[in-house]
């Protein structure tokens, strides 16, 4: 079943009652002029098995510590946002696994030719689901994209995930003056970042799900990054952040802000349709199926990640 994602961007009371997330607004609690009878009316309730990513997403937010637990022993993800109110943090639970220590060693022992083996299949799935978004969204030639995708060797010595990247962004938004894709730079880099973070948590939730280390990459190893493998894994997923994207680009202005309807329409991502195998299923499920082979690539019983297919 796939998992609601739920985002707070109002001042609110989060504790947990019968296994329900209880949600009250404090203008409606603290309102004199309001009957006790329409103040337990206001409270809405969401049972926590049924969630899986929130997000929140102002400073006024209490949340309780039974609510926190419950939702991490549910596998929960929890985002924070700053001041700006981009995602700052994730908070994920430490087992998430019947089998995780057994998962750690085999993930730990994985040899640096399987690693590279994994990264290069990502990186082909990416380049070939960026080159199908090129189809989509513009005139763009895709025969290079597809080209080197099947150039790319064990590990990607070459960077050929760099080279389709710069001909991927220039054509994708190059109609948008002063673009260049960056965390700082112009939109819709905003609408980017905020759905590589609801994308990223998805990923590393799932992870966590699997009984992997998202801190341990088979490529990213930045030792201040503690999601490497998240990062890596979303990869060939991307691609459907971007393409919703230009689609909100498409229809809201190139110069849109990252408002609450924005960020509403950013929040279906774990919703999106994508194709695993010939079969159609909903992103969060995908993923799952993702990590899940993930493992067995580090235990032996498969040579190949289950990637969506964007073409």
């Amino acid at each position: 079943m796939i998992k609601k994602t739920l985002c707070f961007s109002n001042p609110a009371y989060l504790s947990l009652r019968d296994a329900q997330l209880v949600i009250k607004l404090p203008e409606v609690e603290k309102a004199e002029n309001l009957s006790a009878d329409f103040k337990k009316s206001a409270e809405v309730t969401r049972p926590i098995e049924d969630i899986g990513v929130v997000v929140l997403d102002n400073k006024q937010i209490t949340i309780t510590q039974g609510a926190l637990e419950a939702m991490l022993e549910n596998n929960c993800a929890v985002i924070t946002c700053d001041s700006n109110h981009m995602p700052v943090g994730l908070l994920l639970p430490l087992v998430g696994n019947t089998t995780q220590n057994e998962r750690f060693r085999e993930q730990l022992d994985a040899s640096l030719p399987l690693r590279k083996q994994l990264w290069q299949q990502t990186m082909q799935q990416k380049i070939r689901n960026q080159a199908a978004v090129l189809n989509l969204c513009s005139n763009a030639e895709t025969k290079c994209m597809l080209a080197w995708a099947n150039d790319v060797r064990s590990g990607d010595p070459d960077n050929y995930e760099a080279r389709a990247a710069v001909y991927y962004w220039k054509n994708l938004f190059g109609h948008i003056p002063g673009f260049i894709r960056e965390r700082e730079g112009v939109a819709p880099n905003n609408l980017l970042n905020y759905g590589y973070a609801i994308l990223r948590a998805v990923v590393a939730r799932s992870l966590v799900a699997s009984g992997l280390l998202p801190t341990l990459g088979i490529h990213h190893h930045n030792k201040y990054n503690a999601y490497c493998l998240a990062d890596d894994i979303m990869e060939p997923y991307r691609p459907y952040v971007d393409r919703l994207v230009y689609d909100i680009t498409e229809q809201y202005g190139v110069d849109v802000e990252l408002s609450k309807d924005i960020k509403s329409e950013l929040l279906f991502i774990p919703t999106l349709d994508i194709i695993i195998g010939g079969k159609r299923s909903p992103l969060m499920v995908g993923v799952a199926q993702t990590t899940a082979s993930l493992y067995k690539c580090f235990s032996g019983e498969l040579r190949k990640i289950a990637y969506p297919d964007l073409s």
